[in-house]
């Protein structure tokens, strides 16, 4: 019987799912065993849309079609987190599986903090992720750096240390993810900049770090992270539907290798970006004059899973003057002021941006600092932001417009 804290290979006895599955599809196997046996209501995942540069957000209530969610698309760029809560009621009155990066989860934390999603109706099996490639960046990277054409290109993996990509006439081509980052391609700047590479929010956290030997290839490494990931894993295998074994302890500590290198890789470009923003007041000109480009489409919010209140004070014309080009810095200076102690560097202000302002970095390089002074880590646990206790007259009456005076129950 799995526990919480052990760690186990495991993976799918379906010969369907075995054959599209990249490492065992264990986490295919197991939210298609939870459809089956009504411990959720529908599954959120992603599945490929009409290339790999297309990952589709799906809602899944037949078991039969988890098979079309297997495998991993890195030139995919989604937060699920969001969608829950804006398409889904944010679980309140329905049972949602969902597969979650990192960033999904901690954007779940996030919300959840917020009253905005149910976590006792979320069960989430969270994949490890080296990071992600916005697929105008990758389309640009394959035609220039590997000389393919990238609508011939079938499959993509990030393996240690490479970008590899596979293209219909079966070749293989791989080049190092240093060099291409050092160039400007690679993945994009806040998954450089990400320090969550496995998700142990998640119920259960699973990927292919640490599969050695003969399972190799064939079987999915799951660290059981909380009892709920634990009684779905012991039934999926008492029922059949997922076979497991011990991880091998070699593995382990291989898992345990790969995670370290990418945390310092990560400490090694938070350097690279923040010290790039300089200090003070240079930092700030550089920010003004960046954000000068913005044309107020409102996308960064839209997508920000920190942002969810029903009339947004960047839409107050007493704070923000609309018609007015460029935008008035208050618009930001809002968003920093309600974000900066809560942000999870998803990336999603930054990747939607027509105007391409690196919003991510300016927000995270703040969260940091705050991180820094105050010891609080936002979308690991579910302590409250820093921000959560102001009792100022004015922000109170923010909050009583969106339908509570209080969104943290604080007093439990």
């Amino acid at each position: 019987m799995a526990a919480k804290g052990d760690m186990l290979y495991a993976w799918t006895t379906s010969p369907d799912i075995a054959g599209v599955a990249e490492c065992g599809g264990a986490v295919t196997g197991l939210l298609k065993y939870a459809l089956e046996n009504d411990i959720v209501d529908a599954v959120l995942a992603v599945k490929k849309g009409v290339d790999i540069y297309d990952a589709v957000p799906t809602l899944i209530t037949d078991p039969a079609d988890m098979a079309e969610t297997a495998g991993s698309l890195h030139c995919g760029t989604l937060l699920l987190s969001k969608l829950l809560k804006r398409y889904l009621d944010g679980a309140e009155n329905m049972r949602i599986g969902i597969t979650v990066k990192g960033c999904d989860a901690m954007g779940l934390y996030e919300l959840a903090k917020r009253n905005q999603v149910n976590l006792d109706n979320v069960l989430m099996i969270g994949v490890n992720c080296g990071g992600s490639v916005s697929p105008v960046t990758a389309r640009k990277m394959i035609r220039e750096k590997f000389g393919v054409d990238p609508n011939d290109v079938v499959k993509e993996e990030i393996d240690k240390g490479q970008f590899i990509i596979q293209t219909k006439d079966g070749q293989h081509k791989g080049i190092s993810m240093d060099e291409l980052e050092d160039e400007g391609y690679g993945r994009r700047p806040n998954c450089r900049r990400c320090k969550m590479k496995i998700p142990r929010q998640a119920d259960l956290a699973c990927g292919n770090w640490g599969v050695i030997g003969d399972k190799a290839g064939k079987a999915t490494f799951v660290e059981v992270c909380s009892d709920k990931g634990a009684d779905l894993l012991n039934m999926a295998v008492k029922a059949g539907a997922i076979a497991t074994e011990p991880a091998n302890p070699k593995g382990v500590e291989i898992r345990g290798k790969v995670e370290n290198s990418m945390l310092k890789l990560g400490d090694k470009w938070r350097k690279r970006y923040f010290e790039g923003l300089g200090e003070g007041k240079e930092r700030l000109q550089k920010i003004m004059e960046e954000s000068s480009r913005c044309t107020k489409c409102y996308a960064c919010i839209e997508h920000c899973p920190i942002c969810y209140c029903v009339e947004c004070s960047t839409k107050k014309s007493y704070l923000v003057p609309p018609g007015v080009l460029p935008v008035p810095f208050m618009f930001h200076l809002i968003r920093y002021a309600h974000v900066a102690d809560s942000c999870i560097n998803c990336g999603q202000c930054e990747e939607d941006c027509p105007m391409e302002i690196p919003n991510s970095l300016y927000m995270h390089a703040l969260q940091v600092e705050m991180e820094k002074m105050f010891g609080h880590t936002p979308g690991v646990n579910l302590e409250l932001p820093v921000l959560a206790l102001v009792e100022e007259h004015a922000e109170r009456e923010r909050l009583a417009s969106t339908g509570s005076d209080q969104i943290f129950d604080i007093f439990k």
